[in-house]
């Protein structure tokens, strides 16, 4: 049981786990801090948190369990001012996207690693934004990764397990880099790739005709471009090395491809189809699992 749950952030992934954690009656009382009044306001109306502070220093104290739902661009200056304030007992954790960019954010701010900060990362989401399209089941059947330093204290661990894990995700652990090197491919690139197709196409003098007879497959593909452009923007900034080598990898692909094009390259075109097909069938499998 959580006695007093403190979210920073209260958007899509804090306003999902506010009302997971309400769902399964393992919180007694929700903070929730933010820097809108009105965003607050609203998750207060629609029964999210129970009580609203505007000061992150004031929003910790009391708290038990603190989860910093930001953008990683601002991790650093949320660490900065619940320093003075969190309880030594309390656990504190987050949802960032990019954990090595944290742990320098978390260094900054705190002035050292504190054994009670838990890096997480649900792999959960959706195009939308903001606490109006938050929803408890949004981590159901999904993976949670903890990524746990050496000097972090083995109960804080447990405790965001279990919080997550009331949720209905499936808890797994990894290490700092192999955590950054998985989502740089399997989250980061594609979202480069919708952003960049659909503001070529934007950017083409017709681009009224070509949206208009876009189909399922471009709505399908495209929908991730919908997502908060300011967190894609910190992600993008704070998982740069990482994202580099597949954005190299990628296009190295892609060349290869422009190159099958250009020559009529039959056996290679149909070679790749049929390869990138049975893979993205074997995953669809996995993921209906």
């Amino acid at each position: 049981m959580i006695n007093r749950l403190t979210i920073i952030g209260v958007g899509l992934i804090g306003g999902s786990l506010a009302r997971a954690l309400r769902q399964a009656r393992v919180c007694r009382e929700i903070v929730g801090c933010g820097r809108e009044l009105a965003s607050l306001r609203q998750a207060q109306a629609l029964g999210v948190i129970d009580r609203i502070e505007l000061d992150p220093g004031a929003a910790v104290m009391g708290a038990d369990m603190v989860v910093v739902a930001v953008p990683l661009g601002a991790m650093e200056s949320v660490f900065r001012a619940i320093a003075p304030h969190v309880g030594a007992d309390a656990v504190i954790t987050d949802v960032g996207s990019a954990k090595a960019s944290v742990i320098g954010a978390a260094r900054r701010g705190f002035g050292t690693m504190p054994a009670q900060l838990v890096l997480g990362h649900p792999i959960a989401g959706t195009e939308r934004s903001g606490v109006e399209a938050s929803y408890a089941e949004l981590f159901a059947h999904r993976k949670v990764i903890l990524t746990p330093l050496q000097q972090t204290a083995r109960s804080a661990v447990e405790r965001v397990r279990d919080m997550w894990q009331a949720t209905g995700a499936q808890v797994v652990e990894m290490s700092v880099e192999h955590h950054d090197k998985i989502l740089a491919a399997t989250s980061h690139l594609p979202h480069m790739l919708a952003y960049t197709l659909v503001d070529t196409l934007a950017r083409m003098g017709e681009h009224d005709e070509i949206f208009s007879y876009a189909a399922g497959g471009f709505r399908d593909f495209t929908r991730i471009a919908s997502s908060d452009p300011q967190m894609w923007h910190d992600i993008c900034l704070s998982n740069r090395e990482a994202l580099l080598a597949m954005l190299d990898l990628f296009i190295q692909d892609l060349g290869r491809l422009r190159e099958a094009v250009g020559n009529n390259d039959s056996a290679y075109l149909l070679t790749l189809f049929q390869r990138a097909k049975q893979a993205r069938d074997h995953f669809a499998q996995q993921f209906k699992a």
